[in-house]
């Protein structure tokens, strides 16, 4: 799969990003080469600038300023009320039907120099996220250590932006993401690769609502998933939000 524009003007642009691609060059990840920045560089011609991130496994809407003085304005924007950002995801178990984790994280040790000091020195930084489950499943196999495994199809609503929040926070409460290898269960990843060839993160960035920085207008940017996630929700008969 590639990048799809879904909106673009004089200011800005919005994309859907696929899982595997970068949003930018990394020093962690350096011999990747699917780099969206750079796709949509050379596809529209002018420079663009980075107003959020998606992680490389997560797939969805993306959005990029065409100057730094409005990436600036959306990325504060995005960091307010103003916005709103949605995901769907899918986690193991019935998790509440809705809830609010309120968990301060600290930040994701990505160097070894960060991974060398101790975790107690790393400061906590405020994390809230909205959810509520759309739907669930119970399948006659056993995956664990149950006669059937159980998993939720979940909405997710950011009220802060830190790192792998989405993956971390579903972790705190004991009802990890499918495909996540950093904060998920292998024996569960392992059985959606084998058995419904979906190795990805089931993860994805739904919609994105903001006020346009120049003319007011409300943009409403919606991607439903593509590929392996989008066939998971058809075959167990899930609905994605409107």
């Amino acid at each position: 799969m590639h990048p799809d524009i879904l909106f673009e003007d004089t200011y800005l642009i919005a994309a859907y990003k696929p899982e595997g691609w970068l949003v930018h060059r990394s020093g962690i990840d350096p011999r990747e080469d699917k780099i969206l920045l750079q796709y949509l560089r050379d596809l529209v011609g002018c420079h663009l600038y980075p107003i959020h991130r998606l992680d490389k496994p997560t797939s969805g809407v993306i959005i990029f300023g065409k100057s730094g003085e409005i990436a600036a304005q959306v990325q504060a924007q995005l960091e307010s009320e103003k916005s709103v950002k949605k995901y769907i995801a899918v986690c193991r178990g019935y998790c509440p039907e809705e809830g609010v984790i309120d968990h301060p994280l600290p930040p994701v040790a990505d160097f070894k120099h960060q991974r060398k000091r101790p975790k107690a020195d790393l400061p906590r930084q405020p994390a809230i996220t909205l959810y509520r489950r759309l739907a669930t499943i119970e399948l006659p196999y056993s995956v664990d250590r149950y006669p059937t495994s159980r998993y939720s199809f979940v909405e997710i609503q950011l009220k802060t932006g830190r790192r792998h929040q989405i993956r971390r926070h579903f972790k705190h409460i004991s009802h990890p993401l499918i495909g996540c290898p950093k904060y998920g269960k292998s024996v569960h990843n392992r059985f959606f690769a084998e058995q419904f060839g979906c190795s990805r993160l089931l993860l994805h960035a739904l919609q994105l609502q903001l006020d346009h920085p120049v003319t007011g207008k409300r943009l409403n940017l919606i991607a439903p998933p593509r590929g392996p996630f989008s066939s998971l929700i058809q075959a167990f008969g899930w609905q994605i939000p409107e």
